[in-house]
């Protein structure tokens, strides 16, 4: 019998762990676990209600824990099943939701699946994994020309069966087979045993290219990668989608979100809507992209395109439920992207966090965020993670002149941006790790760390708490209309949440550099300043408004008349 689903997503505000890099209980340099249940109190006092949590399956670590080696265990270094159980427990008793990734669209070649499939070509786990004849005469050319994700071809050859498998990722990744049903009842399986054992729903990791063309025919030339149109939201996708919502998503109140790589606001009706029963909510790639060419060289941040998108995504049906959030562990971190970050860094993070959690969806911090913390410098031996590391490769052996450009790249775009330790206090090692941290630690940790924060009423960290207060519950914020003003300038993110007799008026500058805004003609004349990342009290609006660098105000007009 299918349980009552609640989306209590639409009142949830997300904390995404990574944790690698969120606190280490026992000195090893990793945090794990335990370190994420000595944290929980802090979580829930931040005013959070639910937490995606990355991988912490068996893995062999080729690409931090998205390598899944067995679905059912837990990496050592990270802790233990009953260790998992803890934390789930500890998390029930504070009302804090668990949305755990779902990594599917590939396995880790150490899988069991994996290891029993190339033995032979008639081995029962052979159709787990895409495996195809190469071309050419001796049968030694990849099968098409389609690209990895991490550069090179998304095909490797293996002598045992004298064939090619499929992986859109590394090599280490091997694609898994969703045509043969066997797979997609294991991964039905395999949500219904962590459903099971208290988890709340799934973040469902590059789940828009689990359906591939048969065909595999090349892609399109593409100086980067080629053959997306064949396996991007491919031609069995809704069907499989709607399988494990039918047969697991669908049988809990959970939360189904997808990692929806190669997907935008036109493609959330088909995906997200209700009466699809497919998926609940989207993370795509689309507001990254604006300050991104071929969705990885920096170029400059341009607001306007910025707010197009939003806007796009906030004028959804009102049953597609939007996801907002500025970072997360593949993504640069937002004071670095979106602003020079400077002596204004704390005006900057507080302006930001004001610019998403005042839009309609579920809102995400990544952990860090609410403490400001910035991109890191690295010498190219300090990169850690398998995307920066093949560039770095490629570069070297084929492009060597252009190395510098590389460097400039990567330091503003790279994940490890993100992956850098959790800085809990200005002690040794950002009070992270008693041992050796496994990636270097940000040296600003000394001046950005969350035990200082804690003490500053007027701290970034503070405000996101009082942020998330003034949201939570708040039915304008979750159910109101939407309506942008100013969509065409370049310094300003201006607009209106109404419902019934309150609404509000955010304005948001971008700009380091202190503007004028005249609002004479929005109809807020008279409202009342409830909120502001400057030191601002009980502020009546007028005809216009001066904004400080990168200042952040929300002022709300209440029409309530009382019955006579």
């Amino acid at each position: 019998m299918e349980t009552k689903r609640t989306r209590w997503y639409k009142d949830a505000v997300f904390y995404q762990i990574y944790p690698r890099s969120f606190c280490d209980s026992n000195g090893d340099g990793i945090g794990d676990i335990q370190g994420i249940i000595s944290k929980l109190d802090y979580l829930q006092d931040l005013g959070i209600n639910a937490v995606w949590l990355s991988p912490i399956y068996a893995s062999p670590n080729d690409d931090n824990g998205y390598d899944i080696s067995d679905y059912r265990q837990i990496m050592p270094e990270f802790g233990t099943l009953d260790d998992f159980k803890e934390m789930v427990a500890e998390m029930k008793k504070r009302d804090i939701k668990l949305v755990m990734d779902l990594v599917v669209n590939h396995t880790s070649d150490e899988h069991f699946w994996f290891q029993e499939s190339k033995k032979s070509l008639d081995n029962p786990y052979r159709d787990y994994y895409i495996w195809k004849k190469g071309k050419g005469k001796k049968g030694k050319k990849a099968p098409n020309n389609w690209t990895s994700r991490f550069t090179g071809s998304a095909w490797e050859y293996d002598e045992t069966t004298d064939e090619f498998y499929l992986h859109l990722y590394s090599k280490k990744q091997p694609d898994l087979n969703w045509e043969n049903p066997k797979v997609r009842q294991e991964v039905i399986d395999i949500c219904e045993y962590w459903f099971n054992l208290g988890v709340d729903g799934f973040r469902c990791d590059v789940i828009s290219c689990i359906s591939k063309n048969q065909d595999f025919p090349d892609g399109k030339f593409n100086f980067v990668l080629r053959g997306d149109e064949h396996f991007t939201l491919g031609p069995r996708i809704h069907e499989f989608l709607n399988e494990l919502f039918e047969k697991s998503w669908g049988l809990h109140d959970s939360m189904i979100v997808a990692e929806a790589i190669g997907c935008g606001h036109k493609d959330a009706p088909d995906l997200i809507g209700e009466s699809r029963r497919e998926l609940d909510t989207m993370i795509t790639f689309e507001l990254m992209e604006v300050d991104m060419l071929m969705n990885f060289l920096p170029v400059k941040f341009n607001l306007k395109k910025f707010k197009k998108v939003q806007r796009a995504w906030q004028e959804l049906p009102a049953d597609c439920w939007p996801t907002l959030y500025y970072e997360n562990h593949d993504q640069p971190r937002s004071v670095s992207r979106y602003g020079n970050g400077g002596i204004y860094k704390k005006q900057l993070a507080q302006m930001l966090a004001v610019s998403y959690m005042m839009l309609r969806g579920t809102p995400y911090v990544y952990q860090g965020q609410e403490i400001g913390m910035s991109n890191i410098k690295l010498k190219d031996e300090e990169y850690q993670d398998i995307a920066s590391i093949k560039v770095f490769e490629m570069v070297k052996k084929y492009f060597r002149p252009i190395m510098p450009i590389a460097r400039k790249v990567l330091a503003k775009r790279a994940r490890d941006n993100a992956r850098t330790p959790m800085q809990w206090t200005s002690g040794p090692n950002a009070g992270f790790t008693t041992g050796t941290p496994w990636m270097k630690i940000n040296p600003n940790f000394a001046d950005r760390n969350v035990a200082d924060q804690q003490k500053n009423p007027n701290s970034e960290l503070n405000f996101y708490k009082k942020l998330i207060a003034f949201r939570k519950g708040n039915e304008v914020i979750r159910d109101g209309s939407f309506v942008e003003y100013f969509p065409n300038s370049k310094k300003i993110y201006c607009f209106e949440r109404a419902l019934e007799h309150k609404k509000y008026l955010v304005i948001c500058n971008f700009k380091e550099e202190s503007i004028n805004v005249n609002v004479d003609l929005l109809g807020f004349k008279g409202a009342k300043l409830v909120m502001s990342n400057y030191a601002k009290q009980d502020e009546i609006l007028g005809d216009a408004i001066r904004l400080g660098v990168y200042e952040a105000v929300i002022y709300e007009m209440d029409n309530t008349v009382e019955e006579q």
